[in-house]
């Protein structure tokens, strides 16, 4: 008898990316989205089109991509909003409309202003609207969870009615508990009519760190799909994270009964990725691709893993696309073993992105005796950093001593091998040195945020480096990846400048929108 399937929703690049500071750009949502096909999810939520003509062009450019899962875009319950959606998703072969509108009370009163018989009109009005333009529609009822169970019910009811294909229930703010989940599901499996024509889906937020448990619990309820993030990313304390609720259906299938899609082995890489575009750093206590989440280290645990994996692993590394070699490279390794390293981890690349990462790798072996998979990645992860314009670092000089100021001096090369030489002082090597970029290029950044990160072991382990910077009121983040921590700062500095320069030629349009629609959640 064939194992019911679980269908996984992905929403980080939707309200992943509305999380404080991980916006991303039309090129990193891109390779997020192709990270997230090669995963397996089954939809995607690639933004909210109406937001601004950023998030617009990054769905619009993701649906155009092809990629593979059904392409999702949300909306309000308005013609405005669905039309947009639809025009972003349509290039799609398989796309879906995803409406939503609040239904507590407390959103009702202070928030919409609107009475239960208007919300529901609201509701069937924009599920019909969908439905013409699109098969596939799926429908929230923001804050479902603190929604009157007969009132959600009938929300519901008129939902199914005006034909929406999917049907989720929202714990917006976190406030469930899995116990009281459960039986909300259970309670319209059993006063919904025709709710077993449609998915249910669940959609939970982490505020009282039970965003997991109360996805499982809505699954025990009869949800057959999950909304969820790449390490749990999302508004305020973030959602339900996808790796840890499909290790939890993989590793206790036997009790679940249930299986999704997703190839485990691309869980680590995914996440690795998401982390370093968003500089968002996984926690090293972090569940399933934490750093310690396959470490042994009390004496007892390590005499127990020597004897038998299983007496404190429930599930191996390399299910989830952690290697436990570790294989060391070194200066003398070539092109094949680089390679193959790179696909051991996980790592997909053309030609070009091994080319490039195959020349940084050899830099960094010329520099430290050693190179690890922590090394490899950084370097993989930080590819599209080493791409020339229009600036590239051609070299960075500092001097530094005890109780005098720090100085630097930067070489610059143009898209035209033109070079631009300056220098400056500051109050540290890292100062002068971002303050040395600023006058070479012009260029003048607020520095908001500067996160350093150890890629792996040893003295000499590269530092990834996170900068967050202000510029005309927008924010910027750029990364970088060295052995030494003030170099990687400048590259990470720089990698800022180039977007500011690019996104100044291109007279882009600011991503971020206007009004309501800028912010939506559910």
């Amino acid at each position: 008898m064939p194992v019911e399937q679980i269908r996984i929703f992905d929403t980080t690049l939707r309200d992943g990316e509305q999380a404080p500071g991980c916006s991303m750009t039309l090129r990193e949502k891109l390779r997020v989205a192709k990270a997230l096909a090669e995963l397996n999810v089954d939809v995607i939520e690639a933004g909210f089109p109406v937001a601004s003509p950023g998030d617009f062009e990054s769905v619009q450019a993701i649906a155009e991509a092809n990629f593979g899962p059904i392409i999702c875009g949300l909306a309000r319950c308005n013609a405005g909003d669905i039309e947009k959606v639809h025009a972003a998703v349509k290039a799609a072969q398989r796309h879906r409309i995803h409406v939503f509108v609040a239904t507590s009370q407390i959103h009702r009163e202070y928030k919409l202003k609107m009475a239960k018989e208007e919300i529901i009109k609201s509701a069937v009005g924009a599920i019909s609207l969908a439905r013409e333009l699109c098969d596939d529609v799926e429908f929230s009822p923001e804050d479902a969870s603190r929604t009157e169970l007969g009132y959600l019910a009938e929300v519901v009811s008129a939902a199914i009615e005006a034909g929406a294909t999917t049907v989720n229930v929202p714990d917006t703010v976190g406030y469930t508990v899995p116990a009281e989940f459960d039986q909300l599901f259970r309670y319209l499996k059993k006063h919904v009519t025709g709710i077993d024509d449609v998915t249910l889906s669940v959609h939970c937020h982490d505020d009282l760190g039970m965003a997991v448990a109360n996805s499982l619990a809505a699954v025990a309820g009869g949800a057959r799909q999950i909304e969820c993030t790449i390490n749990g990313i999302g508004e305020r304390a973030g959602n339900c994270s996808l790796e840890e609720v499909v290790m939890a259906l993989k590793t206790r299938s036997e009790f679940f009964e249930l299986e999704t899609g997703i190839d485990t082995t691309r869980l680590y890489p995914t996440s690795r990725l998401v982390s370093s575009i968003t500089g968002m750093h996984v926690p090293r206590n972090k569940a399933i691709v934490g750093e310690n989440a396959f470490a042994h280290e009390a004496g007892i645990h390590q005499h127990g893993m020597l004897q038998h994996a299983s007496t404190y692993e429930i599930m191996r590394p390399v299910d989830v696309g952690i290697s436990r070699s570790n294989l060391v490279l070194g200066k003398h390794s070539g092109r094949h073993a680089f390679r193959d390293r790179v696909s051991e981890l996980g790592f997909e690349l053309d030609d070009f992105e091994t080319n490039r990462a195959f020349q940084e790798f050899k830099k960094l072996a010329d520099r430290k005796k050693d190179v690890y998979d922590g090394d490899i990645e950084a370097i993989i992860l930080n590819v599209d950093s080493l791409s020339p314009g229009p600036w590239l670092l051609q070299s960075l000089d500092v001097t530094t001593s005890t109780g005098k100021d720090a100085s630097a001096t930067v070489v610059l090369v143009g898209e035209s091998d033109n070079q631009v030489s300056q220098s400056a002082e500051g109050d540290g090597p890292i100062a002068a040195s971002f303050l040395a970029l600023e006058k070479a290029t012009g260029v003048d950044l607020t520095l908001q945020k500067f996160e350093v990160h150890s890629a792996s072991i040893g003295e000499d382990a590269q530092g990834e480096v996170t900068v967050t910077v202000e510029h005309d009121g927008l924010n910027f983040r750029g990364h970088g990846a060295n052995v030494d921590i003030v170099e990687a700062g400048a590259r990470a500095y720089l990698e800022v400048i180039n977007r500011v320069l690019r996104r100044r030629d291109s007279n882009a349009v600011p991503r971020s929108g206007s009004g309501d629609a800028s912010h939506a959640t559910i």
